[in-house]
């Protein structure tokens, strides 16, 4: 895969005590949320490696699914198209528990609908991203050691082979070495429920078999079979009583439990891919510890019901990658890598209590069946229904920025502007000044902070500020106020 070689600098900061920095930043990790992570990144010039221990794409290629938010992001950054030419899209519905109910009236969206995509292609699509910005990407590369000091974190490979960088962040899944170096704890609850999943054929004509999974999931809510494509279909079974859980699934552990619970096992062969998942619930005690973080499964890991866990690391992604740019670009003001842990760990927080919530209603025990039913009742009013959509797809966060309008602190939608759509504005990753009154300025921050003039936007206010991860900052039409919140988000300006 081609790659950059950057040139040996001494960092402005690290004097002559260390050897010279050859990066800024290196991820362990080029999986979703570390390559999102590098390409943020790189949009303000940060020098970035990307380390991956896999020298090969996983052999199996499990369907995720993208989420409201997260498609707004990559609609920010341009890469929406790429994203729809290689997905399926499909209705923003029946995420919560698997509850099968419409999509909910008034989802505030241009982008309001979910689109399925194999998991090696997102990776793909968004590495390829990070290497078109000019990230340099190893594969075969694994952390082995690090040492932080005041200056930077000296990164010990597997080999033996030692690199100087001036951050650290370990995307590198739900088992981080970054992590468990790091000495961060993760407490939670251990796995008490296992899954079977896979794509394989099936020999049964598809009417035989949708009729008999209806009737099954009446009861057994972690248990379907979804076509993929002609005669091939997505399995998903209980494994409780199957093989050792460090072992790889078989087949035979597929068409036993499916004839323990269906009674058949629908003729399934030729599988494309097999696979398990637990249900462990953990979150990092800490996000940061001085030039080392930790972002994605790394932080944060939780059952994949809902479909939450790939979105909720892109988002931290974006979510870190312009603070730590601003910090290594030496404008950020000094609290504002701080913000990322209390902004997104909370959001982990609510994302692991709604997939224990929704674990309890997928149980076959009497107590859980009945308050999924009363749930079921509630969902059909229109509020509670897209209350649950808008947590499960991130569209109803909002960080506490202090006192304000309900806006203040929330994403903003892409709403039309004189220039087209709002997000298109956002693909360079500065923040946005989108000016109603056509009378402020951004001044000094002009060369990290963009300036709309635009009385016509479809905007309920007269001034918003944007972050570059979309977020109102700021909501008004006073000179010397925003210039007080340009000034905490993004610095003092430019002389």
């Amino acid at each position: 895969m081609p790659s950059l070689q950057f040139t040996a600098e001494p960092s402005p900061t690290s004097g002559t005590e260390h050897r010279p920095f050859l990066f800024d930043v290196i991820i362990a990790g080029c999986g979703p949320t570390g390559a999102m992570l590098a390409a943020e990144l790189r949009l303000h010039d940060v020098r970035v490696l990307v380390l991956e221990k896999d020298t090969e794409p996983a052999s199996f290629v499990r369907i995720v699914g993208l989420h409201i938010r997260s498609l707004e992001l990559m609609a920010m950054r341009g890469l929406l198209e790429r994203i729809l030419e290689q997905g399926r899209q499909r209705p923003a519905a029946g995420f919560f528990a698997a509850i099968n109910k419409p999509v909910p009236k008034g989802l505030d969206s241009a982008h309001a609908y979910l689109v399925g995509i194999p998991q090696p292609v997102i990776v793909h699509l968004l590495e390829e991203r990070a290497i078109e910005l000019g990230a340099q990407v190893r594969h075969g590369c694994a952390v082995a050691g690090f040492e932080q000091d005041d200056d930077g974190v000296t990164v010990e490979l597997a080999d033996g082979e030692q690199l100087r960088s001036r951050y650290l962040v370990g995307c590198d899944g739900g088992r981080s070495t970054v992590r468990k170096l790091l000495g961060v704890g993760f407490p939670g609850e251990p796995t008490r429920a296992e899954t079977l999943m896979g794509e394989m054929e099936v020999g049964v004509p598809q009417e035989e078999i949708a009729a008999t999974v209806a009737e099954i999931r009446e009861t057994h809510h972690r248990f379907w079979l979804r076509p993929v494509g002609v005669g091939v279909y997505s399995v998903v079974v209980p494994a409780a009583g199957v093989s050792d859980r460090a072992q790889p699934p078989t087949l035979e552990d597929f068409q036993q439990q499916l004839r323990t619970i269906a009674g058949t096992d629908f003729g399934v062969h030729s599988p494309r891919w097999m696979s398990r998942f637990g249900d462990a619930t953990r979150l990092a005690e800490r996000y940061r510890i001085g030039r080392v973080l930790l972002a994605g499964d790394a932080a944060h890991i939780h059952p994949p019901i809902g479909g939450q866990g790939l979105n909720l690391g892109v988002q931290d992604a974006v979510n870190l990658g312009w603070k730590l740019a601003a910090q290594i670009r030496g404008w950020a003001p000094e609290t504002l890598l701080d913000t990322y842990q209390a902004e997104r760990r909370p959001v982990a927080e609510d994302v692991l209590d709604n997939t224990r919530a929704q674990s309890e209603l997928l149980s076959t025990e009497p107590g859980p069946q009945a308050v999924r039913r009363l749930l079921t009742e509630l969902m059909d009013f229109d509020e509670v229904n897209r209350y649950l959509i808008e947590k499960i797809t991130a569209i109803g966060i909002r960080y506490d920025f202090g006192a304000g309008p309900d806006l203040l602190g929330r994403r903003l939608r892409d709403i039309e502007v004189k220039q087209g759509r709002l997000y298109g504005l956002l693909h360079r990753g500065r923040g946005l000044l989108l000016d109603r009154t056509e009378r402020l300025t951004v001044g000094g921050w002009a060369d990290r902070v963009d300036h709309l003039a635009d009385p016509t936007a479809a905007l309920d206010a007269p001034c918003v500020l944007l972050r570059p991860d979309g977020h109102v900052a700021w909501i008004g039409d006073d000179q010397q106020d925003l210039d007080d919140h340009l000034s905490r988000w993004f610095g003092e300006p430019a002389i």
